[in-house]
């Protein structure tokens, strides 16, 4: 077994994907290595492919006018550029490495020959296409649910239960942070001050923070922008 066949073989993404479809796959794949804050692709470029990440993490973007927002955060297992391997189109949002990255890039024709061999590893490419979809549409929902407080609020919560830790950081800058929740640095500075006037969180000093009132911040986090008085400054 190559080295890329075994890697393919251990993600999630091709756990179904039989021995035929897979050969094909690591026999076409070329492996890419991304420097963190290097561009792996720019929104409306001609596709290179479809990438499949092994290390690292990726940051989708999408934007104009000074303001961009991200679309999507993968990381190992995760995949990047499905819907230009299907429409042949350019790339509709920008990749950025968030950290040193890893991956495998397979052309339009590479994974055309996998489904040859086994026209039933279509469905991998059909699901992950829909999973990305179902993401967005999930992601529309919250966007226009929720003031950007209540976003930042769940990220908190959120960031609690990644680190373990009583104090933490953002996990990002407030710029990659505020864009991560589809705002700019500004208002979730804002909305940060506010949390604190509220005697939700703490600020700790170099950029991290402690929740005071978890049962205050989980209501905050429930909040809905379409009851009117839910609405708070800063959204």
């Amino acid at each position: 077994m190559s080295a890329n066949t075994a890697e393919l073989a251990s993600l999630p993404l091709f756990r179904d994907v039989g021995p035929a479809a897979m050969r094909e796959l690591a026999a076409r794949a070329l492996e890419r290595s991304f420097a963190a804050n290097e561009v792996l692709f720019t929104m409306g470029s001609a596709p290179r492919g479809f990438f499949v990440i092994l290390e690292g993490e990726v940051r989708v973007l999408r934007g104009g006018a000074g303001r961009q927002h991200v679309v999507h955060v993968e990381g190992p297992g995760g995949t990047l550029g499905e819907v230009s391997l299907f429409d042949g189109g350019g790339y509709p949002a920008t990749a950025v490495a968030a950290l040193p990255t890893r991956c495998l890039l397979f052309s339009r024709a590479g994974v055309e020959a996998a489904i040859r061999a086994d026209p039933s590893v279509a469905w991998v490419f059909f699901r992950r296409l829909a999973g990305r979809v179902r993401h967005l549409v999930d992601r529309l929902d919250r966007l226009a649910a929720q003031s950007v407080t209540s976003r930042l609020a769940t990220w908190l919560l959120a960031r609690r239960r990644e680190t373990g830790a009583q104090e933490f950081s953002l996990g990002r800058t407030q710029s990659e942070a505020a864009e991560e929740l589809g705002t700019v640095r500004e208002v979730l500075v804002r909305s940060l001050r506010d949390l604190r006037t509220a005697g939700l969180i703490r600020w700790v000093g170099r950029g991290r923070y402690e929740i005071i009132d978890e049962t205050g911040l989980k209501q905050r986090a429930a909040e809905t922008t379409s009851d009117g008085p839910t609405r708070r400054r800063g959204a």
